[in-house]
C-alpha cells in the first residue's frame, strides 16, 4: 500500500481527561471530537465522507502491563485514547486514514493512501447507489423494453464491483436488478429474488453516476440478449403471512425464574465486562469486525488476549461476465458492525436476555446509535457429563449450560448469525449460522448449468463458497505461547506390537510462521501451549486445542484475483508472529483489492513463532452447492470452531456444576431409573476375593 504524509498543519485542541478504559469502544463524544479535529485540517467548506471512526487499540506492549495491574488490583499506567479515522474527500478518490489522539485533542497522523486503495461501502452510500441506478434514464430505457406491468416495483442490489484486472482501477458498484411480485407490488416484503432481471448498471462511486449498463448472460455460454418482454413467473414468498402455517406446534417456553446467572458491569459509556461461571471477558464492538472479545480469562487464568472474526469471502462459481467478479468480502467491503441487526426479544434470543448497544458513525462523522446489536443469554446444551454406576443404579449427571454472546448481520440477501459460546468446562466455541436468501440471477427456461441450480422458474442460484477467518490472539497462562499439532500414527508390527493394533499420538512443534492444514486421516489437531507452565498431574505444558472442521479450500485458480485477494482461504490455519496493526486476514482494504498485504504475506516472512507472542487465523467454511430447498429462504447451515482445554486443568473443570435434578428442571415426565444387575468382589481377611450379586 502506498501512502504519503499529508502536508496539512496538524489540528490541535485543548487536552481532555479521558476516563474510558483503553479497550472500550469510542463514545459518542469521542466520535464527535475525532470528526471535528479531522475536519479542522481542511478549509471550512470541504466535504468529508467518513468510512470508519473507531478505537485505535493501544499497542500491546502498553496494554499488557495495564491489564496485569488491573488483575492485581494495582494502579494501571495511563494509556492515551486514540481514534482511527478512515475518510474520503467527497467527490474525489482521495482516501485517507488518520490517527487522532483524543486525550491530547490533536491529529497525530494523516495519510492519503495510494490510488488503487479503496475504502469500504457505507449505509448512506449504498442507498444512494440504489437510487442513482433506478433513476438513470438509460437504465429506465432498458427496463421499458421488458414491458413490465404498470406499477411494478424495481429493486436494486448494489454489489462491490470486485476485481478482474480489466478497467477496474476506479471505485465502482455493480447493481443487480430485481422486481417485486408485479401482481402484489405494494407488498414491501415481497421476495424480489424470485424475479431477477437481465439489466445490470455499473456506478462510478466517485461521481455517483451510471457509467455502463451490462446485460446478463442467461444461457449456456457468455452471450447476452437484448432486453425483451419479461415472462413473469409465480411469486415465491417466505414471510409468515404468505404461508399456510402449521397448527400442531405446542409452545416451548424458556423460563429462568431467578433470572440469568451472568453479570455485566458497565465501564464508562461503552465498555462492558461479562462474568459467568468463572469466565471473565470484555465485549467490544466496531465497524468492521462487529463483536470483539478482549482479556478472556477462566477462574482468573489468562486464556485469550483477543478474539474476533477477521475476514470472510464468498466467491461465486459462474465464470461469465459480470458474475466472475462476485467475491464478497463482507467485513472488509462494508463491515459486520455496520450490518448488525437490532435483535428482537423472544425471536433472535430466548430466555433472560441482556442486550448491548453500540455507537458507530454516519458518513457525516456523527455518532450513530445502534440498539440491541449484541444479545447475551444462557441456553441449555444437553448433558454436560454423566456416569451411571450400573452396579448401584446411581447416576451422576450435570447438564451443560452455555453462555451465548451473539450478533446477527444482514448482507443484502444473506444473514449470518455469529456467536461466541462459553461452557462450564472451560471451552469456547465460535459458531456461524448462515441463512437468509441465496443470491439469484436469471436463466432461460428449460436450461440446467453445472455452476448453479434452478430453484424457481427462470431463477438460477449459483454455487458458491463461504470461507471465514477467525483471528485468535492466544494468551494461555501468558503471552509466550507455541503452536503444535498432534497426530495419531499406527505402530509398526513388532515384538512389542505383534497383533498390529497399537498406535501412538505424537506432537510436532511449529517453529516458523506458516499456513497449515488439517489432516483427518491422521487426526491432526492443533494446540496452543505455554511451555513454561506445566500441568501438575502429568508435567505436560498447559494448553488449548483447536477443533476446526475440514472444508474445501478456495476453488478459484491460484492466479485468479479471487485467490490472490482471499489470502486466508488456502489453509485451515495460519500462524504468524504478533505485530501491532496486523488484524485483517485479507488485508486492511479489500474493496477491489489485489492481494499481497494479508495473512499469506505475513506468514511468508517465516518469523519465529516458538515460545513467543503469536497469532492464529483459523479458517472454516461451507461449500454451498445450492438446492431447491434453499429457496425462498435458506434453512440455517451451522459451522463452528471449538477451543478446548488440553492439560490446562487438573481434572474435569465442570465437576462442581450442580447436578441435574427433576425438582429444579421440572420436566413433565420422569424417566425410569436405570438399574442393571452386577457383581462385586470383596477382599476377605485371608486376601481371597468373594463375589456377590448386587441385584
Amino acid at each position: 500500500m502506498s501512502a504519503e504524509e499529508m502536508s496539512i498543519r496538524p489540528s490541535v485542541g485543548v487536552a481532555k481527561h479521558v476516563s474510558s478504559h483503553p479497550l472500550s469502544p469510542l463514545s459518542s463524544s469521542e466520535i464527535s471530537d475525532a470528526t471535528q479535529l479531522v475536519q479542522a485540517l481542511y478549509p471550512a467548506n470541504t466535504g468529508l465522507q467518513y468510512k470508519a471512526i473507531t478505537l485505535q487499540e493501544p499497542k500491546k506492549a502498553q496494554l499488557i502491563p495495564f491489564l496485569d495491574a488491573e488483575r492485581r488490583g494495582g494502579k494501571p499506567p495511563t494509556i492515551e485514547r486514540r481514534a482511527f479515522v478512515c475518510y474520503y474527500i467527497r467527490k474525489t478518490d482521495k482516501l485517507h486514514e488518520a490517527v487522532v489522539n483524543l486525550s491530547r485533542q490533536r491529529v497525530e497522523s494523516n495519510l492519503r493512501l495510494g490510488p488503487s486503495v479503496h475504502g469500504p461501502g457505507d449505509a448512506e452510500e449504498i442507498l444512494l447507489v440504489e437510487k442513482i441506478a433506478l433513476e438513470d434514464k438509460g437504465v429506465q430505457a432498458e427496463l421499458a423494453k421488458l414491458k413490465l406491468p404498470k406499477g411494478t416495483a424495481i429493486i436494486s442490489d448494489p454489489w462491490i464491483y470486485g476485481s478482474d484486472g480489466i478497467n477496474d482501477e476506479e471505485r465502482m458498484y455493480q447493481c443487480f436488478l430485481y422486481m417485486r411480485d408485479p401482481h402484489n407490488s405494494e407488498y414491501l416484503d415481497s421476495n424480489h429474488y424470485a424475479f431477477p432481471l437481465t439489466i445490470s448498471p455499473v456506478i462510478d462511486a466517485v461521481h455517483m453516476k451510471v457509467i455502463r449498463i451490462d446485460l446478463l448472460p442467461t444461457g449456456l455460454d457468455h452471450s447476452t440478449k437484448k432486453p425483451r418482454p419479461f415472462k413473469i413467473p409465480p411469486p415465491n414468498e417466505y414471510t409468515p403471512e404468505c404461508q399456510d402455517l402449521r397448527t400442531d406446534l405446542k409452545p416451548l417456553n424458556v423460563v429462568q425464574p431467578e433470572g440469568a446467572s451472568f453479570r455485566i458491569t458497565q465501564v464508562g459509556e461503552t465498555g462492558r465486562i461479562v462474568e459467568w461461571q468463572k469466565w471473565f471477558f470484555r465485549v467490544g464492538f466496531n465497524q468492521r469486525e462487529g463483536m470483539v472479545l478482549h482479556d478472556v480469562r477462566y477462574d482468573g487464568r489468562s486464556v485469550f488476549y483477543r478474539m474476533a472474526l477477521s475476514d470472510m469471502v464468498i466467491p461465486y462459481a459462474d465464470p461469465r461476465h459480470p458474475f466472475l467478479k462476485k467475491a464478497a468480502f463482507d467485513l472488509g467491503d462494508v463491515g459486520a458492525g455496520v450490518m448488525a441487526n437490532n435483535l428482537k426479544l423472544g425471536c433472535d434470543c430466548l430466555g433472560s436476555i441482556h442486550y448491548l448497544d453500540a455507537v458507530l458513525n454516519t458518513d457525516e462523522g456523527q455518532p450513530w446509535h445502534m440498539e440491541n446489536v449484541v444479545c447475551i443469554h444462557e441456553q441449555d446444551a444437553g448433558i454436560g457429563w454423566k456416569h451411571t454406576n450400573y452396579r448401584t443404579g446411581t447416576a451422576a449427571i450435570a447438564r451443560n449450560r452455555e453462555l451465548v454472546v451473539q450478533s446477527i448481520i444482514t448482507v443484502a440477501n444473506y444473514e449470518y448469525i455469529m456467536a461466541f459460546i462459553f461452557n462450564q468446562a472451560g471451552e469456547v466455541k465460535y459458531e456461524v449460522r448462515a441463512t437468509g436468501i441465496i443470491s439469484t440471477q436469471p436463466i432461460d427456461d428449460g436450461l440446467q448449468v453445472p455452476w448453479g441450480t434452478v430453484v424457481h422458474p427462470g431463477v438460477l442460484a449459483t454455487h458458491h463458497q463461504h470461507i471465514f477467518s477467525l483471528r485468535i490472539d492466544p494468551a494461555v497462562d501468558g503471552h509466550n505461547n507455541r503452536l503444535v499439532y498432534e497426530e495419531a500414527h499406527p505402530m509398526p508390527r513388532s515384538d512389542f506390537n505383534p497383533h498390529g493394533v497399537g498406535y501412538t499420538v505424537n506432537e510436532t512443534l511449529v517453529e516458523k510462521s506458516a499456513g497449515l492444514d488439517i489432516n483427518s486421516d491422521r487426526n491432526r489437531v492443533f494446540k496452543v501451549q505455554n511451555r513454561s507452565v506445566k500441568n501438575p498431574v502429568n508435567g505436560k505444558p498447559v494448553g488449548y486445542k483447536i477443533h476446526a472442521p475440514p472444508f474445501q479450500k478456495m476453488l478459484a485458480d491460484p492466479s485468479s484475483f479471487h485467490f490472490k485477494r482471499a489470502e486466508f482461504a488456502d489453509h485451515n490455519i495460519y500462524v504468524t508472529q504478533y505485530h501491532d496493526g496486523e488484524t485483517y486476514a485479507g488485508g486492511h482494504y479489500t474493496n477491489q483489492s489485489r492481494g499481497g498485504d494479508g495473512v499469506r504475506a505475513w506468514a511468508d516472512r517465516k518469523e519465529n513463532v516458538k515460545d513467543t507472542d503469536l497469532v492464529l487465523y483459523i479458517q472454516f467454511g461451507l461449500q454451498h452447492s445450492t438446492r431447491v430447498e434453499d429457496f425462498p429462504v435458506m434453512p440455517c447451515e451451522i459451522i463452528h470452531v471449538s477451543f478446548k482445554p488440553a492439560n490446562f486443568f487438573t481434572k474435569n473443570p465442570a465437576l462442581d456444576v450442580p447436578p441435574s435434578r427433576q425438582e429444579v428442571n421440572r420436566s413433565t415426565l420422569l424417566s425410569e431409573e436405570h438399574h442393571q444387575p452386577g457383581l462385586e468382589a470383596k477382599v476377605a481377611e485371608q486376601g481371597d476375593l468373594c463375589c456377590s450379586s448386587k441385584l
